[in-house]
């Protein structure tokens, strides 16, 4: 039988019949309900084998720690800054006596930088903190503590500057630094720096509880004519007639003077109490004092410093006029 061709109705109905792929080769979402895998269905692997995911463990919350461990971490992390701070920075003093009035008071507590004078030199003017052990009575006492929990007390007021430092540290302002020549006093009762006097309208004068302003030398009787060593700076209270400064040790090993290496640091500011929080800069009184190295030069040391210069000078202005006489010499016509 030989086959006919189909009839055009045939053909568009066999287009238009769903093509009968394989339900394996159907798209998921295509495959009958009842042949579609489960959705909860463990995934195939490579190896062809099945294997269900490891079920996650529950995270153990932390346990926090009790409240006086970290009180004691805090507290030891707060103690090591304050001992750097305090070892290489900054370190407070309180102030025990009346030898710096009326710009310290007995209970003032001062800032001291102790990086003062390892990145620069003292200055005329600053104020500073010095160790006086051995060689300097001190101004205030302090009644040793009567048991060990008083000691300890004590060691962390001084350490925190709420108590005095101790007997051997001393607080006052450098009135001269090395070589400078000091002397008191000119006709008016003031010191007088490198031939400069001072015009300190800081100074006090009186006994305690009645101290009033001057602006002479207290006790100018007591006269002195120094310069100042190498390495070492004379210095004085503000409170002149209350003040066992370097006037009270001339008789000392260094005049009175004392060694810069004793220097903790510079007192730059009051930070307790409150009304009397301010900057210690130093005087307007110690502006224009000339250098220690121009003091007492002869003037004929130094003419004779000058008159080298003065010939090169001569000879060389002489030599240049010559040759521009040769120059103009040689431009004539002969």
């Amino acid at each position: 039988m030989i086959d006919e061709p189909l009839q055009p109705e045939a053909a568009q109905y066999l287009d238009a019949a769903p093509s009968e792929q394989p339900l394996s080769e159907q798209p998921l979402s295509e495959q009958p309900l009842s042949e579609q895998p489960p959705v909860d269905a463990v995934p195939r692997t490579s190896g062809g084998s099945h294997r269900r995911p490891k079920p996650e463990k529950p995270r153990k919350s932390k346990k926090q720690r009790p409240f006086w461990i970290e009180a004691v971490v805090l507290l030891a992390i707060a103690m090591g800054i304050a001992l750097v701070v305090h070892t290489f920075l900054f370190q407070a003093f309180y102030i025990p006596s009346g030898s710096m009035e009326n710009t310290l008071h007995v209970g003032d507590r001062v800032l001291v930088n102790r990086l003062s004078y390892k990145v620069g030199h003292v200055q005329r003017g600053q104020i500073i903190v010095f160790n006086g052990e051995d060689s300097w009575t001190p101004e205030a006492t302090t009644p040793p503590a009567s048991n060990p929990a008083t000691r300890v007390l004590r060691d962390v007021g001084s350490f925190l500057g709420f108590a005095p430092a101790g007997e051997k540290d001393f607080i006052k302002r450098v009135i001269g630094v090395p070589g400078d020549h000091v002397v008191c006093c000119d006709s008016q009762g003031r010191i007088k720096v490198n031939g400069k006097p001072l015009d300190e309208t800081y100074l006090a004068s009186g006994p305690e509880g009645n101290v009033v302003e001057t602006t002479t030398q207290v006790n100018a009787g007591r006269t002195f004519d120094i310069t100042v060593p190498k390495g070492r700076v004379w210095v004085e209270g503000d409170h002149r007639d209350d003040s066992a400064d370097s006037r009270s040790h001339t008789g000392d090993a260094g005049g009175g003077t004392i060694p810069e290496s004793k220097i903790i640091g510079r007192a730059f500011v009051i930070v307790w109490p409150i009304k009397h929080m301010r900057g210690l800069g130093i005087p307007s009184a110690f502006h224009g004092v000339p250098g220690a190295t121009l003091v007492g030069m002869p003037y004929g040391v130094g003419a004779l410093a000058v008159l080298p210069v003065g010939w090169f000078r001569v000879r060389r202005r002489r030599r240049q006029v010559r040759r521009g006489e040769a120059a103009r010499a040689g431009a004539l016509p002969t």
